[in-house]
């Protein structure tokens, strides 16, 4: 195929206007066209809607004029405890076109996660719904400056404001404030990979920052007839920012859907809609991959695209989706910090197996050391942004002026992830710089050797960790979940070292195996190793 990279790279030019809201940007230059759908909604119980931008704007204006009433005003933090359904998507809209702070939670939080990063970004008004108020009930009191609550969908407790009556009673007239590109617009929480959960400050023009990732990832977005969807939690950066806001950017529909994620339910949701266009965790992928693994034999699935992000794909899962999808995954890199910088465009650039691709347009991205040097093409590193005019920067870590400091280094966003670069532009993911193995003199990332155990046939997923060792420094440890019927033994154990030892280097097969019912994982998807490494530094203290 033709590479278009280069040409495609030089010819970006960031317009980035003084004057920017995404609420506008995402709603209110579509609403005029009463007939253009915004959204389409099911949940596990098998309810349905459907919304177009005219009416997302009215309930919007209906919604920001209650919160005015209730004393809301510009930079406020405004939180919400809710899963997709469409009262979160329309209090963003409400949020942003206010000048207020949105500071989404997801609502698989228990009361302690709430409690802490809802009283350090200070929030004042919350959200809930009938399956998030009980754990908001458990530590409000806790919450002094929370004034206000309001229940969506029958959540109901004394004191609770509904959402249905405030939004009934409300004026379906609002005048949105003016705002800056620069201006702060929303409050996401890191996952908390590594050390404690920061709250990033975003501003309006992040997303912005956002689109040249968002419209190759999805090889040239938007096409005629596109329709996204992603079980991402929209209160995350990767279901905000990677789904429904640069969807919505483009006037184009999204569906949500209300309900855990189940690899057949996803795979029904992908055939009734007619889905073109969707951001699928690389642990989503692997599900669907092992629960149904040839789909096109059952379903009639018209995806365009897939973007997929959070740990690595890997080689098997890939070839799989261009079997049985008919699609070549484009995958992306990014944090919440300094999002969707680095990924593929199968359309445009040939896609390397295994890469998470090449700088997207816009974005100036290295492998540096330590001291913000760079390093030579093909030597481990860590992955860094050049901040430059990028709006795809954050604006600062809430009240941690000492941790947005030490994110940079001079002018480099410094991502904490290691990589590679080689010789033409692609990188290499190798895990968090906590992730990478030292054994023997010897670098590994764990990405690599987790996509070839994945490839065994007895195996659904797979970590790896560093194991201390005297002798060798650390070894390689994998931690495995089984098929189901497939039973542990040391038979097993050797067969799948074999497997390893016969397609990486010598030094990279898991050298120990342990059995395991589930990886520890975040709201996000993403494998916490450092839990896995806690548990090995706990019975290492114990033997002793």
């Amino acid at each position: 195929m033709t590479d278009r990279y280069d040409e495609l790279y030089r010819s970006w030019r960031w317009e980035v206007p003084q004057r920017y809201n995404i609420a506008q940007a995402c709603c209110g230059r579509w609403a005029a066209d009463r007939s253009r759908f915004a959204l389409y909604w099911e949940d596990e119980s098998g309810q349905t809607a459907k919304y177009t931008f005219w009416d997302i704007q009215q309930e919007a204006n209906r919604l920001s004029n209650a919160l005015a009433g209730l004393g809301v005003k510009r930079g406020d933090r405004v939180a919400l405890i809710l899963p997709q359904r469409p009262e979160m998507a329309i209090a963003y809209m409400a949020i942003f076109q206010m000048g207020a702070i949105a500071l989404p939670l997801s609502h698989l939080f228990g009361p302690e996660a709430l409690e802490y990063r809802m009283a350090f970004a200070g929030a004042s008004v919350v959200f809930v719904e009938p399956t998030t108020i009980a754990n908001l009930w458990a530590v409000k009191d806790r919450l002094s400056e929370l004034k206000h609550v309001i229940g969506v969908g029958g959540a109901q407790e004394t004191g609770v404001h509904s959402y249905e009556s405030l939004v009934e009673r409300g004026n379906s007239q609002f005048t949105a404030v003016d705002t800056a590109a620069n201006d702060p617009a929303l409050i996401i929480y890191t996952s908390g990979t590594t050390g404690p959960p920061k709250g990033a400050l975003e501003a309006h023009r992040l997303l912005l920052g956002n689109l040249p990732g968002f419209i190759y990832s999805h090889d040239f977005f938007p096409q005629p007839g596109d329709l996204f969807w992603s079980p991402a939690d929209w209160a995350w950066a990767g279901g905000l920012m990677d789904a429904l806001l640069p969807s919505w950017n483009f006037g184009i529909p999204i569906l949500g859907y209300r309900g855990r994620f189940d690899a057949e339910k996803a795979y029904y949701l992908l055939e009734k809609y007619g889905i073109r266009n969707s951001f699928l965790f690389p642990t989503a992928l692997k599900l669907m991959m092992k629960a149904v693994p040839h789909p096109k034999s059952r379903f009639n699935i018209s995806l365009r695209s897939i973007m997929s992000a959070g740990e690595s794909v890997g080689v098997t899962v890939i070839e799989w989706a261009r079997e049985e999808l008919g699609v070549t995954i484009n995958e992306m890199f990014g944090q919440t910090e300094i999002n969707y910088v680095v990924g593929n465009c199968q359309a445009a650039w040939p896609v390397k197996l295994g890469s998470i691709g090449r700088p997207y347009p816009g974005h100036h991205v290295a492998i540096i050391d330590d001291r913000g040097a760079e390093i030579p093409r093909g030597e481990l590193g860590e992955i860094a942004v050049k901040k430059n005019h990028d709006p795809v920067f954050f604006l600062e870590y809430w009240n941690n002026p000492t941790a947005t400091r030490e994110k940079f280094i001079g002018d480099w966003g410094c991502t904490g992830d290691q990589g590679r670069m080689d010789e033409d532009g692609y990188l290499w993911y190798q895990g968090r710089s906590d992730d990478v193995i030292k054994a023997s003199g010897y670098r590994i990332g764990p990405a690599e050797i987790e996509s070839c155990l994945v490839k065994h046939p007895a195996v659904a997923n797979a970590a790896v960790i560093g194991k201390p060792d005297v002798t060798r420094g650390q070894i390689v440890k994998a931690f495995i979940v089984l098929q189901p019927g497939q039973a542990a033994c040391q038979t097993l154990i050797d067969e799948i070292q074999d497997h390893v030892r016969g397609r990486l280097a010598p030094y990279e097969y898991p050298r120990e195996i342990e059995f395991i019912d589930a990886l520890p994982m975040t709201t996000t998807g993403k494998v916490q190793r450092k839990e896995l490494r806690k548990r090995e530094e706990a019975k290492l203290a114990v033997e002793k």
